[in-house]
């Protein structure tokens, strides 16, 4: 049970929330489950926590709206127990679960199964995403009327994509009627075919069949159109092409409503890693190992096999661009955990996909803001108001009234990300022994401590 006090006071940290441009040293006083007050020297209740948040940034909670938790039905990789104690590892305060579970998540009752379970053993708020598509096979559409009422806050079929343009533009024209954002994993499945790593010099070098970047682009062009067509927002999901996110940039210039996310392994890792090589890391990077750990990672690594691929350091620079410039408006994970013997094959046989909730936070500070590509604030804002704002939810924010989910991290604490300290069930992560800086000491979920340091609160 999570530990529940009257109040909890925040005392003296560099409380940062983009939201309201607020970016000062004070207090932040908690009391049942609401922000009650911000200010100088507060004066809690005397059966409050008092926390001593000196030298560390005090922010609204951050908002994951990209995970794979994996219930129903492929609960061996991850559940909701075990999926949201690793986003409170991470300072996720709020998770948003993907359709593409067995069944797919494409029925009002198979969303109440995931409630329900959600209220029982979430640590965290954990928000549902339905499908596009029925069964997410691209071919009639999912009730999507009725899957708002069951509570989804967006609809998209990621882990795969829609082909048929048609009944794309039937679902954004559904989804309007509803103001349910959709959400779009961005394949061109002819183009893509069977490839496995990114279209390039090292799938030439390694022998794998390649992903080319067109896969991508052309996906996230028919977006634009479709979005400019019916007036209706379409969120490109992790965006790692240097293409898509020019053609995104340009068309939000044009007022077009579309938006796009990035993840970590995307603006930290490139295809060179699947090679083994030492050079895979830009010039700024950080966070990595000494140069006799780089040289030590082998080919054909399928921690490093992700959907969509990890591509060449041109596109790797575009992304972090677009993070900058706002191009790119969200991070996300893509908390992808598979079962250990399932990346334990061949890597033309293994599943896409790697965890992140972990180390999602600590990797865009390390990246982006120790490197000046990013403020603290932008960082924060990618994390809290600007997927509350797609998504309509109630979150994001530390204005007095607001819901009391917090997180509470040093922005220059090393630590080394120890993947057997993770609740989560999975351990496919390339990022084990990694040096990284900037490291969560709390998680507070409705004015509740569930994560403090090393410790998840059962």
């Amino acid at each position: 049970m999570v530990w529940a006090m009257s109040q909890v006071l925040l005392q003296g940290g560099r409380v940062i929330d983009p939201a309201s441009q607020r970016d000062e040293i004070a207090d932040v006083l908690l009391s049942k489950g609401k922000v009650h007050s911000l200010g100088k020297s507060l004066k809690p209740s005397e059966d409050a926590e008092i926390i001593d948040c000196t030298g560390q940034v005090v922010c609204p909670g951050l908002i994951d709206l990209h995970v794979h938790f994996r219930e129903p039905g492929q609960t061996a990789k991850e559940d909701i127990a075990s999926g949201s104690a690793a986003a409170a590892m991470g300072g996720f305060t709020s998770v948003v679960c993907m359709p593409n579970t067995s069944p797919a998540i494409d029925t009002p009752s198979t969303v109440k199964l995931i409630q329900d379970k959600a209220l029982r053993e979430a640590k965290v708020n954990v928000y549902i995403a339905g499908a596009i598509t029925a069964g997410i096979n691209g071919e009639e559409l999912a009730p999507i009327g009725s899957l708002k009422d069951a509570g989804v806050v967006a609809i998209t079929d990621d882990g795969r994509c829609v082909q048929n343009n048609e009944l794309m533009r039937r679902a954004l024209e559904y989804a309007a009627m509803f103001d349910l954002p959709i959400m779009d994993h961005c394949q061109d499945y002819s183009m893509v075919t069977d490839g496995v790593m990114h279209e390039g010099y090292w799938s030439t070098n390694l022998g794998l069949k390649g992903w080319p970047a067109a896969g991508e682009d052309l996906i996230v062009a028919r977006n634009i159109e479709l979005a400019e067509l019916t007036g209706s927002h379409i969120h490109c999901q992790h965006i790692s092409s240097a293409k898509s996110v020019e053609l995104i940039r340009q068309a939000k210039k044009r007022g077009v409503r579309i938006s796009g996310e990035a993840c970590p392994h995307h603006f930290t890792l490139t295809d060179a890693a699947i090679g083994g090589s030492k050079h895979f890391w830009a010039e700024d990077g950080r966070g990595l190992q000494s140069e006799s750990q780089r040289t030590q990672w082998p080919s054909f690594d399928t921690r490093f096999k992700m959907n969509p691929p990890l591509r060449a350091s041109e596109d790797r620079a575009a992304v972090i661009e677009g993070l900058a410039d706002g191009a790119l408006e969200i991070l996300a994970s893509d908390h992808a955990p598979h079962c250990a013997h399932e990346k334990d094959v061949e890597f033309d046989y293994a599943p896409f996909g790697i965890t992140g909730l972990e180390t999602g936070l600590a990797l865009s500070l390390t990246q982006l803001y120790h490197t000046k590509h990013l403020t603290l604030s932008d960082v924060i804002s990618k994390y809290t108001i600007n997927p509350a704002r797609l998504l309509n939810l109630p979150k994001g924010t530390l204005t007095e009234g607001s819901d009391a989910d917090v997180t509470v991290f040093d922005p220059d604490a090393e630590w080394v990300f120890d993947v057997n300290s993770s609740p989560s069930k999975s351990s496919n992560t390339p990022f084990n022994g990694w040096t990284l800086k900037g490291r969560v000491a709390y998680t507070i979920v409705n004015g509740k401590i569930a994560r403090q340091t090393d410790q998840v609160i059962a």
